[in-house]
């Protein structure tokens, strides 16, 4: 119930000029008090959006005497860690490199080249052996989303 009442309360403030291309990833309520909730933009989230909308959420669940006095709650971007989970969090991250679990196990590592409504494509290098010599050769494999279990931005150095 109470997530149902912060995701309508995000799809308001998403409303707003200054919060347009945001968008709720995730909330999660774990025990103790504690609520956990990922928003991300298509321009790039940023400390200073979190904490509008972490005052703005605030001031609602107080208001409105949701938790009582003692909660915490953490607004934050879903970090390059945790899953992509929406079309749009695939195109923003064209051009880095991702893993792909997908549905039957498999894993596909490679950078991410395109993304629309059906899937990705991804390009990977790998060797491949013509006659006595081995070469590398850039292949290019698309991935529609229904096949995709779990991906996530891999970081190079």
């Amino acid at each position: 119930m109470l997530e149902e009442k912060l995701t309508a309360l995000l799809a308001e403030k998403f409303k707003e000029p200054d919060f347009a291309d945001c968008y709720l990833v995730e909330i999660n309520l774990p025990a103790n008090q504690k609520v956990e909730i990922f928003v991300d933009s298509d321009s790039g989230m940023t400390f200073g959006k979190c904490q509008k909308i972490s005052r703005y959420l605030e001031h609602h669940i107080e208001e409105n005497e949701w938790l009582g006095e003692r909660y915490t709650i953490d607004v934050s971007s879903p970090g390059v860690g945790r899953p992509l989970k929406f079309t749009r969090q695939y195109v923003k991250n064209v051009g880095r490199k991702l893993e792909v679990k997908l549905t039957d196990g498999s894993k596909h590592t490679g950078t991410l080249v395109s993304a629309d409504e059906d899937g990705i494509r991804l390009e990977s290098k790998v060797r491949v052996k013509e006659g006595n010599k081995k070469r590398n050769k850039i292949i290019e494999t698309a991935v529609p989303y229904v096949d995709i279990e779990k991906a996530v931005v891999k970081i190079t150095f």
